[in-house]
């Protein structure tokens, strides 16, 4: 007897018939960048990615949009979705497009401290041309061909160490995870003055109230401000010193 129930579209798709086209990836890294067929583009990815760091750098990441850049190209709004589909994959670019900026050496010198303590100040150095970046990190972390050269990089730089890959994945998490911190709040500090000034105050009269023994303590022996890059290289001695040390058992 025949099935009175609907067919489900799994089972439509078992049947001879037209062919069901395959979804395509949510990873822009997994779409080809052009097919080959038709005439050559009059844009690329790289290109699109550099317009849209140009209007971030200048106004922030929520003046970046598809009109604005495609504005800034010359191109049509909708020509654009042709190369990226959606606003989240312009991002995934934008963060990828910026990794390229690492001057990475052909090999590490052997010394994996000086190594990374480079490594750290050339990400810095990053975060700060670009102070829209070190939020996009944090909230949509991306993977793309350049950022995959740089983890290649540390994995090279921290293989003398004799952790394991695991681990020392594990270290780079902590390692640029502090940095991108580190530029975060120097932005709050530099944007934020009244702000800084305010929240110094209230914690030297929470010190001086005597109901935080060890706030005043540390109050007492902490000196004047230090300069940022002496404090940005101070406490990366420590998180390198951090990651390197063996797990306990």
């Amino acid at each position: 007897m025949p099935s009175s129930k609907t067919p489900t579209d799994s089972e439509s798709a078992e049947r001879p018939g037209k062919p069901v086209p395959p979804e395509a990836p949510e990873l822009i890294w997994l779409r080809p960048e052009r097919t080959g067929r038709g005439p050559r583009p009059a844009h690329s990815r790289d290109s699109i990615a550099a317009a849209a760091i140009v209007i971030a750098d200048a106004e922030g990441l929520d003046a970046v949009s598809m009109r604005r850049v495609a504005a800034a190209l010359g191109a049509g709004t909708m020509s654009l979705y042709n190369y990226v589909p959606k606003k989240e994959h312009l991002l995934d670019l934008m963060l990828d497009a910026a990794s390229g900026e690492y001057r990475l050496p052909p090999e590490p010198s052997g010394d994996v401290r000086a190594d990374l303590a480079r490594l750290a100040h050339e990400q810095l150095a990053i975060f700060r041309r670009h102070p829209w970046l070190p939020a996009l990190v944090l909230a949509r972390p991306s993977i793309g061909p350049n950022a995959l050269r740089y983890t290649d990089h540390f994995l090279a730089v921290t293989a003398p160490t004799g952790l394991a890959g695991g681990a020392r994945m594990e270290a780079m998490a902590l390692f640029n995870g502090f940095i991108c911190q580190f530029a975060q709040y120097e932005q709050t500090a530099a944007a934020g003055a009244k702000w800084q000034t305010e929240m110094v105050g209230y914690l030297t009269q929470a010190a001086m109230s005597g109901e935080y023994p060890h706030l005043a303590q540390a109050f007492a022996t902490s000196g004047p401000p230090a300069d940022p890059d002496q404090a940005f290289d101070r406490t990366l001695d420590r998180v390198i010193h951090a990651i390197l040390a063996p797990a306990a058992q």
